[in-house]
């Protein structure tokens, strides 16, 4: 019997006759992506890759050596493609991307949409990235806001996409698939939450809260030492403290931020109540103009893959292979496709550099439904 040293020398030499054959394979594969390029082919062909993953397997005995050699395969037929992708995107063939360049924003004669009320979160938002004397008017909804940019009474909207704390807007994600809008910037503001109620009251009187459904469950420490309160969610924070100005009730109060507080004529009967002191939003700006800065080191995207094991790995090895930084992953179910869905995936970039333009060549040619959401 062998010893382990006179095997791992005979895989050695198979290692080498591998590494040899792969470097002529890849040298083939060159001159089939230049002759793809001339001839206007696309790159990939699924249907040959499915024929040629079956008839490997067929050269082969057992079934663990079956699955593996179509794993290995996959993965050579993989790294092709992107030879051929950059091939393609070297020769110009990457198609006009339709968004076009700007150094900056045009913040002063804009004219902003936040969802809520006088004193939201989302007006605070809206003030740290424009500046407090922005043109702006506030909406009830994500909808109506995102409805005003695409009709043009807008010309951004600044929206919450994601909470440090209770995770992604999912309705945001939503309305960036079915609105035709994209996202230029984002700006991130510290979530302080506070007990707000009328001039007068106390915390001893207090009987009823109200505040955003996510603000209760951030602040639920605090709101259980007062087991007797009874918590009402109503659509945002604002709102909140609004509703307690307008009621006039001493025994109703708040949970809000100190500035909707001030806004609304509001006393602080406890600040700092949130469960997690790191409490961050994210918010988005967005426009319904096809346009990025500059600058922009974020790029969003939402695409479909087959309903097919392997499939969404196959995807994100764009993003590995030209040595992209992927930053988030979110999913949603497809309208109408029950148990397929849809994935919104954030990743370091700029839609000018070489290594973006490879990527998205191959997403658009592997993806279902790819839709760039901005960069930014």
């Amino acid at each position: 019997m062998a010893t382990l040293e006179e095997l791992r020398a005979q895989l050695d030499q198979i290692d080498d006759q591998i590494t040899d054959l792969y470097q002529k394979r890849m040298d083939v594969c060159e001159q089939v992506g230049e002759y793809k390029v001339k001839a206007g082919r696309k790159v990939y062909d699924s249907q040959r890759e499915k024929a040629k993953l079956a008839d490997v397997a067929s050269k082969v005995t057992g079934e663990f050596n079956k699955k593996g050699i179509q794993q290995l395969y996959e993965q050579l037929m993989s790294m092709s493609r992107k030879l051929q992708y950059r091939q393609l995107v070297e020769a110009g063939a990457l198609g006009r991307l339709p968004f076009i360049q700007v150094d900056s924003l045009d913040a002063e004669n804009a004219r902003v949409v936040f969802q809520g009320t006088e004193g939201a979160y989302s007006q605070a938002a809206m003030q740290q990235y424009f500046g407090e004397n922005v043109n702006s008017f506030h909406v009830r909804t994500f909808r109506e806001a995102m409805e005003a940019i695409e009709e043009g009474s807008a010309d951004y909207a600044v929206l919450p996409i994601e909470n440090s704390t209770a995770g992604p807007v999912n309705e945001m994600y939503d309305l960036l698939d079915e609105f035709e809008n994209f996202i230029v910037a984002e700006t991130i503001l510290p979530i302080v939450h506070t007990l707000a109620g009328l001039p007068g009251a106390k915390l001893e009187d207090i009987r009823t809260v109200y505040s955003k459904t996510e603000a209760l469950m951030q602040t639920s420490r605090f709101l259980d030492d007062h087991s007797n309160w009874q918590k009402i969610s109503v659509v945002n924070t604002a709102i909140a403290a609004k509703k307690v100005l307008e009621d006039q009730e001493l025994t109703q109060a708040a949970v809000c931020s100190a500035y909707a507080a001030q806004v609304h004529g509001l006393s602080v009967l406890a600040d700092k109540i949130n469960d997690e002191p790191e409490n961050f939003t994210r918010f988005i700006v967005v426009t319904n103009q096809k346009i990025f800065l500059k600058n922009a080191s974020k790029i969003s995207i939402r695409f479909e893959v087959p309903h097919t094991s392997g499939s969404l790995y196959g995807i994100l090895s764009h993003f590995i292979y030209n040595d992209l930084n992927m930053t988030k992953i979110e999913s949603r179910p497809v309208e109408g496709k029950s148990w397929e869905y849809c994935f919104f995936v954030d990743f370091e970039g700029n839609l000018e550099d070489p290594a973006v333009k490879n990527a998205i060549r191959g997403l658009r040619e592997e993806a279902r439904n790819l839709k760039i959401l901005g960069n930014y």
